[in-house]
């Protein structure tokens, strides 16, 4: 049997991609923002029956505030984190709301995982750790998600930090 002359690609230890959570939908959005126009027009109505006009137009103000504030947080939602490991790269690479990208291939060999963990509230930041730098991952994780990915994440490390393992027919 004659060797290949084509490498395999390399197999992928761990992979995930992290965004901001989202607890509205667009079906919830819309009735909310149905119900704050509706009572904000009913109260703005008796307002103007009172004689304070004034107060209807600042009613539909905080109407529109509050949609601005909404559309502006689903805009940034579209941020993601994406991480993956293979034997011989962990590659972070983050993308912000305005769609700038920004990566890092790392040596899994050399990377560690630091945590800063609050006793009352759990695991606040996780870093990877390199050559002296601290990279930021899973910042748009709850305390406790972010436990749960530095775990898989961690043994994804360590696992390529064991080497390749053949099965044995």
């Amino acid at each position: 049997m004659a060797p290949s002359n084509h490498t395999a690609a390399e197999p992928t230890l761990f992979s995930a991609v992290l965004t901001p959570h989202r607890s509205l939908n667009a079906t919830g959005f819309l009735i909310l923002m149905a119900a704050i126009g509706g009572l904000s027009f009913a109260a703005g109505i008796t307002f103007l029956l009172l004689g304070a006009w004034p107060v209807f137009g600042f009613l539909g103000l905080d109407v529109l505030l509050v949609y601005l504030a909404f559309r502006i947080n689903y805009r940034t939602a579209t941020a993601f984190e994406q991480v993956s490991v293979t034997p011989s790269v962990l590659k972070v690479r983050k993308v912000t709301h305005h769609g700038r990208v920004a990566e890092w291939d790392l040596n899994p060999l050399w990377v560690r995982l630091d945590r800063e963990v609050h006793e009352e509230f759990g695991l606040q930041r996780l870093f990877l750790l390199s050559h002296g730098r601290r990279l930021p991952v899973a910042t748009f994780l709850s305390p406790q998600e972010r436990e749960r990915f530095a775990a898989a994440l961690s043994a994804a490390i360590n696992e390529a930090k064991r080497g390749p393992t053949q099965m044995v027919p």
